[in-house]
């Protein structure tokens, strides 16, 4: 079945883990074996080959680059202009694999059909689409660097990634969107660049959601339910995006999925981590919602994550091909099923670009 996943860090894997992503997984694994500078290395999910033999025919596809101030212990940039030049780095990836017809960027709801189209109905190799979406916004050096990314194809942000941030606190951070997160909101509205809101903290999010009057998503995004920490949502958040007609991407991070994950020791096979686990957290989200028009996929595979912390049953990307039937069983009809493979992203961007 034609699929979407609303979240990969694909210029992240090129440009900071050196993965030449054009190769195939299992070629990508033996070119990194003996290495340990990632805790992933040798165990990655994600490359162009996979992809197609998945059917996975579109992508958001992010920048990412964090700013850290002094006394910040993350990993991340000295200034916002060092932020910038990275994401512009990886930038130039995309436009490079569109150039050897890998990719195709996405902007336009003209331009989604014709990809559509293109995949459901050619058969021939199809480049990979790709909305581009910027996850966390602290390389934005000022408010009017917004429409600079807007220009060259950015159609989503998500204002915080972890930590504190320069416009909004995200995972493990607290604090409400300061003025310059205001401005932001703002901007976005504007220019009608979609809001994820994965990531914001709590007391982000709910700012947004009163500030925001655009198009909201939540890329990859899990259940509060089941692993009882922030970087989920609760229930009360996942009705508001409801109420907002947002889509809410599943993610496929381990530590998402069973509660009490420890980095480096836990693993999926010990803690029971397998695709099941995801199906649980789409069936509450469609059980919140009373339908199925509000759940998608976001699995965020490599993420500064490998085959260490995901789900067992998943070797490579093209195993998404196994969620059909894993709904199936759980009772979904084929059109509910159809809505949660792809359906739901381009009802929701034909609304937001129409």
């Amino acid at each position: 079945m034609f699929t979407i996943d609303a979240h990969l860090d694909l210029s992240m894997n090129a440009m900071e883990w050196n993965r030449d992503l054009r190769k195939t997984v299992f070629e990508l694994r033996e070119s990194e074996a003996g290495l340990n500078d990632k805790p992933d290395r040798a165990k990655g999910t994600v490359a162009f080959p996979e992809l197609r033999k998945g059917n996975i025919g579109l992508v958001v596809a992010t920048q990412i680059a964090r700013y850290v101030a002094t006394g910040n212990p993350l990993p991340g940039w000295h200034s916002p202009q060092q932020a910038w030049a990275q994401t512009q780095a990886q930038l130039a990836w995309y436009k490079s694999m569109e150039e050897c017809g890998e990719m195709k960027m996405i902007t336009t709801v003209n331009a989604l059909n014709e990809h559509i189209d293109a995949w459901m109905n050619d058969d021939k190799q199809k480049p990979v689409g790709y909305i581009l979406s910027l996850e966390g916004a602290d390389s934005l050096v000022d408010i009017s660097y917004i429409e600079r990314a807007y220009n060259y194809g950015l159609r989503a942000i998500g204002p915080a990634h972890y930590g504190p941030g320069r416009y909004a606190n995200g995972t493990d951070a607290t604090g409400h969107l300061n003025e310059d997160g205001k401005t932001l909101l703002k901007e976005m509205e504007r220019l009608n660049i979609i809001l994820d809101t994965t990531h914001l903290c709590d007391d982000a999010f709910w700012d947004a959601m009163n500030l925001f009057h655009g198009h909201v998503w939540a890329s990859h995004n899990n259940c509060r339910k089941f692993v009882n920490h922030n970087r989920q949502y609760s229930d009360e958040q996942i009705k508001v995006l409801i109420e907002r007609g947002a889509v809410i991407g599943g993610a496929f991070d381990a530590w998402m999925l069973v509660p009490g994950w420890k980095r480096g020791i836990s693993t999926p096979q010990s803690t029971h981590c397998n695709m099941e686990k995801v199906i649980d957290n789409i069936d509450h989200i469609c059980q919140l919602a009373g339908n199925a028009l509000h759940v998608g996929i976001g699995s965020d595979l490599d993420g500064a994550f490998g085959k260490e912390q995901c789900p067992y049953d998943l070797e490579t990307i093209a195993d998404l091909d196994k969620i059909p039937s894993l709904l199936l069983q759980r009772g979904y009809s084929n059109p509910d099923i159809e809505n949660i493979m792809h359906g739901n992203w381009l009802r929701f961007l034909r609304k937001a670009w129409g």
